[in-house]
């Protein structure tokens, strides 16, 4: 596929894609959700122990091209459920089924779709010009894009509510404070913190990290006894891991791990 609204590269496993279409401020058209679809695919089969995902020019995401939902006289008003089911639940579930790290970068406004597009992420950072807005409730419709699920168990119920509710904008300093984010960094700082995340999962040991994700979803629905046996089970076998046994001859040799992922 030849794309048009993203950028992507796969370059020393470490996928970089980047939301393109700066103009509208990086918001989802179809044409944008089928090229990340496409991207993500790549990134599943071809290697990569890392994903990067940022916007460019001067926002992250401002959610969906509203353009692309206008009704026509007399016509029937939009189906939001449909464009719901293709696009923005699949988005969310392959991000969150990837079985490797997703960084997301946020290099400005994060709205609607977008915002949580940003918190499907398992790091994020944003530069401390950014902000994250739920713009839902200005349309009169609910934060979509697993929205009412990430919220509250970001922040808990009052604030949740309230940004959902109210719409203001959260800066990136704010989110950090309130745990919604990894970390808000100096906007001349961005670009370099942003790659040495990049780097460093790149030569992580991906399978624990991936094992890691997958048990911290998990949790979410399980009770403590579940949990216990999922921890013995998923130790059991990256007992048998490469990168385990790498780790523990480079830490009793003492020297850098060189870990395959594997």
């Amino acid at each position: 596929m030849t794309y048009q609204d993203i950028q992507f590269d796969l370059t020393d496993g470490i996928a970089r894609l980047t939301l393109n279409r700066p103009d509208k401020l990086n918001s989802f058209t179809g044409r944008m959700h089928g090229e990340v679809a496409d991207a993500l695919t790549r990134v599943e089969t071809e290697g990569a122990r890392v994903l990067v995902i940022t916007g460019a020019g001067r926002g992250f995401c401002a959610g969906q091209d509203l353009s692309e939902r206008q009704m026509a006289p007399g016509g029937e008003p939009p189906d939001l459920g449909a464009t719901v089911d293709k696009y923005y639940a699949p988005l969310v579930r392959r991000l969150n089924a990837l079985p490797l790290p997703v960084v997301v970068g946020v290099n400005g406004v994060a709205a609607g779709a977008g915002a949580n597009l940003a918190l499907a992420g398992d790091i994020v950072i944003a530069k401390a010009s950014a902000n994250f807005i739920q713009s839902f409730c200005k349309l009169g419709l609910i934060p979509d894009t697993a929205g009412t699920y990430s919220l509250p168990r970001l922040v808990g119920r009052a604030r949740a509510l309230g940004l959902a509710m109210l719409g203001d904008k959260l800066s990136a300093q704010q989110a950090q404070d309130w745990g919604l984010i990894w970390q808000c960094v100096p906007d001349d700082a961005f670009e370099t913190r942003l790659n040495e995340l990049a780097a460093h999962f790149s030569r992580a040991p991906t399978r624990g990290l991936a094992e890691t994700k997958r048990l911290m979803l998990a949790s979410l629905g399980n009770d403590l006894d579940t949990q216990l046996d999922l921890e013995r089970d998923t130790m059991r076998e990256l007992g048998r891991s490469a990168d385990y046994a790498e780790g523990v001859n480079a830490f009793l040799g003492k020297r850098d791990a060189v870990f395959k992922g594997a």
